[in-house]
């Protein structure tokens, strides 16, 4: 991957020094995964970052063919946001990223947090490595992504997420080429960390709208260290170092994230701050990985082959009626 260095400095200059680290350009030339860092005492829940994130991905928003395929049996069932685009207080398959509100009182003084929530970016992504098809993957740059022209919309990527993250919209994917009513119901959306800006040289939206500079985007060991950092001059607490062995969002709070788990609201769509075990550690785990790996990797090239052959199939058809 060529990454330009001009543009990433650029892009440091849109974004204010403190947002993009000097040395990411370097690190993500060297396949160095990339890390960020949430100083949620900067946050003042003005919600940029969630309209700016919004506005760059809304071309990867499904755009689902109703109406949608009887499913047999009947136990997946239908997921539809499409007539709820607008929708900003939980993650969805067009909101991808929301803020979450705290009211905490700590050691005597009370605190108003609000948190910008999304994928966490494991660096052990349960999702990339336990689905079946391949659809999930992380990249070596960190950014954990699902590939929407391949994913089936089975949900297994949100049953091993510890946050149970991505969401599903029905009537949209390959499914409905391959077997509408058997087969998957949909395809699952999260955060992609702006990939494809990241790709060009540039930085996730969320990161360039932020009037704040509450995120700062870097190498992860470098991230690390400046999270340690604030945590020390601020007697904060660090959420994401350690939880499911390591993630590549990092939070920095004036409170424990325990505290704040007791307060906010959780549930679908709106992930908790509770402490969580390497979910990849257990020997099951690692033995599953092992095996669906290349048998995932298999079903990816079958399911990519398939998705060509289609694309194909559209385009004669398109060129005989013309």
């Amino acid at each position: 991957m060529s990454i330009s260095r001009r543009r990433f400095l650029q892009s440091l200059a849109l974004t204010g020094l403190g947002s993009v680290l000097p040395s990411t350009a370097g690190a993500v030339a060297r396949g160095e995964e990339l890390a960020t860092l949430l100083d949620i005492g900067k946050c003042i829940g003005c919600g940029e970052c969630v309209a700016a994130c919004r506005e760059a991905n809304q071309h990867k928003y499904p755009n689902p063919q109703k109406p949608f395929p009887k499913m047999y049996p009947d136990r997946v069932k239908v997921a539809d946001w499409s007539e709820r685009q607008d929708v900003d207080d939980r993650l969805t398959p067009y909101n991808w990223l929301y803020i979450q509100y705290a009211d905490v009182t700590w050691q005597g003084r009370e605190y108003e947090l609000t948190i910008p929530r999304r994928c966490l970016h494991c660096t052990n992504p349960p999702c990339a490595n336990l689905c079946p098809w391949g659809a999930a993957l992380k990249q070596d740059n960190g950014i954990v992504r699902i590939n929407d022209t391949i994913c089936l919309g089975g949900s297994k990527c949100k049953s091993v997420c510890p946050w149970h993250i991505p969401e599903r919209q029905t009537g949209v994917g390959l499914y409905l080429q391959l077997a509408p009513s058997f087969a998957g119901n949909g395809v699952m959306y999260k955060c992609d960390r702006c990939y494809d800006r990241i790709n060009k040289g540039e930085v996730p939206a969320c990161i360039t709208a932020c009037p704040e500079n509450v995120q700062t985007i870097g190498p992860r060991s470098e991230i690390l260290a400046m999270a340690h950092e604030l945590a020390e001059k601020t007697n904060g607490f660090i959420y994401g170092e350690t939880e499911n062995g390591g993630t590549n969002t990092l939070y920095v709070s004036p409170v424990p994230f325990e505290e704040i788990d007791k307060v906010i609201d959780k549930g679908p769509g709106r992930p908790g701050f509770q402490p969580v075990d390497n979910a990849m550690a257990p020997e099951d785990k690692l033995l599953r990985a092992l095996i669906f790996a290349p048998a995932a990797g298999v079903a990816a090239g079958i399911l990519h082959t398939v998705r060509a052959l289609q694309q194909d199939d559209h385009k004669g058809d398109d060129h005989a009626k013309k």
